[in-house]
This record gives structure tokens, C-alpha cells and sequence, in this order.
């Protein structure tokens, strides 16, 4: 197996991932981010070294005969996978052999304002992307793009990518303190994300140590931003180490919270308390709570029906 194939890995939003790295030598990006976990690299807008669609397709084939239980193949790179310049024909080959396995796509989301890139992105299952800022300042602060990068550009080519996509639409917002945390900046997002209406919003902040000099904002105020995006389905990555103040709602306030916001999995077990559970539970047995699967991250929310 060569080193384009890493994992598979356990991930909570997209289940058991096999990766493929299409720039497993260096960092090629049109980004460089300051919360990356990559050395700093000037922005590129293409890629000079190149892995060849045979060594992925070999590498791959190889690697499904040995890991035969896994829910995603994860495209992804030391940068920008959208960046490889025969992504469309890769993406053909694999769709060939990746039997009933979901094929995902991690990308800052620049490149969306290819047309090329949208069809090819059209015959991927789950798309995601990145919005880290809506407005011009903070958008170049906190993601330092290549300076042929527009954020208006970008935004409004999700919106009309999401628009005839068929797949699921993520996208993904890092916050790192001092940047994009400010009330006003999750306001901006908040209107620019129900316009673009994805299948899901990723809310995190810095995991991993940074390039550059940067802090993660608090699980409170990570939870208090995320509260900011409306009607969408937010999956907040908790820390393992993380225990949120658990509240005794009732029916009536179950049903009110998530007729407002969806509730991940992961929000019920964080603030939840064991009575309200109780409650959430009956509430989904009575059918008054429809549980949904938005690509591989479990939502609870209101049955607007009444079945």
C-alpha cells in the first residue's frame, strides 16, 4: 500500500474513513491557514508534484480488499485535493470500484468557483466545504488565501452549487479566538449559510497545534456561536474531555429547542440531563421527534407532521 492510503480512521461525522492524501509529499494549497496543523506555505493554485490516478486507483484497490468495513473513502491532501489536476478522472475510477461505500470529499471550498470543479464535486457523494468568514477582513485574516481569491466569489458559488447538488452539502466553520468568533461575524454566516442551505454545518475549533500563533476558542463559546445558526443542522465537535451543564427541560421544551435548532446526537448527551432523556425518548417513541441521518451524524428534530 503506498502512502497515499492512510487509516481507515474513526470519525464522528462520517463514521469509519479510508483516507486518500492526493499530495502526500508536501503542502500544496491555495490557503494557509492559520489554524492549519501543516508548516506555513505560501499559497498555490496548482499542484507541482503530482501522484498519478494509477498509483490512487492501485493503492485503493489494494487497500478495500484488506479494510472491507469501513462507511466513507475520504478524498483529502497536505492542502487542497481540488487543487489535483485529474480529480475529475479520479473521481470516475473510483465511483468504478468503491462498491457501496460513500466517497467524501474535505476541501477549503476556494475552487468552487470552477465550474469544472462543480461538476466534477456533482458525482461525489458528500461534499465538504469550508466557511470559515463571510466578510472580506476576517476571511483574509483567518484563512490568508492566494491572492487571486474572492470570498464573494466563493460564497456565491455555493449557492449555486447547492442548488443542483444531489449529494450532501457540509460546511464546515473552524473558530479560532479573536478572529471569526465575534457575534457579529456567526450573524454574517448565518445569513450567508441559510441562503447556501447545506445538509449540515461542522461548528469546531483548533484541535490539533497550529502553524501560527492562534488559541481555540471555549467549548461555552463554541456552543454559544453555533446557537447563532439557524434552522440548519449544526453538529458541534466536542472535546472528549468536555462536560456541559446538563438541564431538565420539559416536553414542551424539548420539542420548542429543537423545533429551533436540530440536536445532534452529541448535543442531547452533552446537555441533556438523565430526566430529560427520559422525556426525549418517550417524546421519540410517540413519533413527536423524527430522528434523521444527514451524512453519517445523527439529528433529532420537531415532526412537523404529525404522524
Amino acid at each position: 500500500m503506498s502512502d497515499v492510503i492512510f487509516g481507515p480512521v474513526n470519525s464522528r461525522r462520517f463514521g469509519k474513513s479510508l483516507g486518500i492524501d492526493l499530495s502526500p509529499a508536501l503542502k500544496q494549497c491555495n490557503f494557509d491557514c492559520v489554524y492549519c496543523e501543516l508548516k506555513g506555505a505560501k499559497p498555490v493554485n496548482n499542484m507541482q508534484e503530482v501522484v498519478s490516478v494509477q498509483l490512487v486507483i492501485d493503492s485503493l484497490k489494494s487497500a478495500l480488499v484488506k479494510h472491507n468495513d469501513i462507511d466513507v473513502i475520504t478524498l483529502t491532501a497536505n492542502g487542497e485535493p481540488t487543487l489535483y489536476p485529474y480529480l475529475d478522472e479520479l473521481v470516475r475510477e473510483i465511483n468504478k470500484i468503491k462498491q457501496n461505500y460513500k466517497l467524501l470529499i474535505l476541501s477549503n471550498g476556494a475552487s468552487i468557483i470552477d465550474e469544472n470543479i462543480q461538476k466534477t464535486l456533482a458525482n461525489i457523494d458528500i461534499v465538504k466545504l469550508s466557511l470559515d468568514c463571510a466578510s472580506v477582513k476576517c476571511f483574509k485574516k483567518i484563512d490568508r488565501p492566494h491572492k487571486d481569491i474572492n470570498i464573494d466569489n466563493i460564497i456565491n458559488s455555493m449557492k449555486q452549487f447547492s442548488k443542483s447538488y444531489k449529494g450532501s452539502l457540509i460546511i464546515e466553520v473552524l473558530a479560532v479566538e479573536g478572529i471569526n468568533d465575534k457575534d457579529e461575524e456567526f450573524e454574517k454566516l448565518n445569513l450567508v449559510l441559510n441562503d447556501i442551505k447545506p445538509a449540515r454545518v461542522d461548528i469546531s475549533t483548533i484541535d490539533r497545534p497550529p502553524a501560527y500563533k492562534v488559541k481555540k476558542v471555549s467549548m461555552e463559546r463554541l456552543e454559544e456561536l453555533a446557537n447563532k445558526i439557524k434552522s440548519l443542522h449544526v453538529s458541534i465537535a466536542y472535546r472528549k474531555d468536555y462536560h456541559g451543564k446538563k438541564e431538565n427541560f420539559s416536553d414542551d421544551e424539548i420539542l420548542n429547542l429543537i423545533s429551533k435548532r436540530p440536536q445532534s446526537i452529541d448535543d442531547i448527551n452533552m446537555s441533556f440531563n438523565d430526566e430529560t432523556k427520559i422525556r426525549f425518548r418517550k417524546l421519540l417513541a410517540e413519533k413527536q421527534i423524527i430522528e434523521e441521518n444527514i451524512a453519517g451524524a445523527m439529528f433529532y428534530t420537531k415532526n412537523l407532521k404529525g404522524e
